[in-house]
């Protein structure tokens, strides 16, 4: 008779040391936040680059060139797709809210653009049809705001659309199809009209910026949806910063 006891094999995980202090370093990096010490918070990010365990995602983004390659049927469709939904917007749905922000930090993290807030409607918000409308701040993006053309750099501008087209391509991903925002194509159209574009300029820069963005995040779609995740449970940009890099 047999009589021995099969042993059942446990899956533990394993925190390693360089992730604690990834941790320790990001939770630095919210009080700096909480304060509006964005300088100090953007020194305390850098530091954390090129080091073992530190930051590999952010900025680490490689951008479509200008030229734009030859795209396959199922990527020109998509392209189509977002760049008719930018044209006719319709009315946002809360409920894809969480993936919309998400899309904007996300590629923001990747381009190199630090988040120092976001808001998601709640689920009571949702649930009791009351409208809240979600949204992701970055640093270095207070152009927006002003009525000047000459602060804005190509870098600073590419970065930009690919940011303000990151909530609609996440959406096109996860759901195929997006209830835009209306914000989002507004402050696209006004920076794009307040640096002098053409109609024919601004749509091949809007048609380049929607395929960089769709690559962005077709790699990167669990760092999507575990962000998601998180900050519709309301963490702090630290903790979603781990979590991007604990993807990647």
């Amino acid at each position: 008779m047999n009589l021995s006891v099969p042993v059942r094999e446990l899956s533990v995980a394993v925190i390693r040391p360089e992730s604690t202090r990834r941790r320790r370093a990001l939770r630095r990096f919210d009080k700096e936040l909480a304060n509006r010490n964005y300088k100090a918070a953007h020194s305390q990010l850098k530091q954390l680059l090129n080091k073992p365990g530190g930051l590999i995602g952010f900025a680490s983004a490689k951008l479509v060139p200008k030229n734009i390659p030859a795209m396959n049927t199922q990527q020109l469709c998509m392209v189509d797709s977002i760049l008719s939904s930018i044209k006719y917007s319709i009315n946002f749905d809360p409920l894809s809210d969480d993936q919309h922000e998400a899309g904007h930090f996300l590629v923001g993290y990747l381009v190199g653009v630090i988040p120092r807030s976001y808001e998601v409607p709640s689920v009571e918000d949702i649930t009791q049809n009351k409208f809240a409308q979600g949204n992701v701040r970055f640093l270095g993006f207070e152009f927006i705001k002003e009525e000047t053309r000459a602060k804005i750099s190509s870098q600073t501008l590419n970065k930009f659309l690919c940011v303000i087209l990151g909530g609609l391509a996440a959406e096109h991903l996860v759901f195929g199809y997006s209830e835009l925002l209306h914000s989002d194509v507004q402050k696209l159209d006004r920076v794009l009209r307040l640096l002098c574009f053409n109609e024919n300029e601004a749509e091949s820069l809007v048609r380049w910026a929607v395929l960089t963005t769709l690559s962005l995040l077709s790699h990167h779609q669990e760092a999507l949806s575990r962000l998601a995740e998180a900050m519709a449970s309301r963490r702090s940009i630290g903790y979603c910063i781990d979590v991007i890099e604990s993807t990647l």
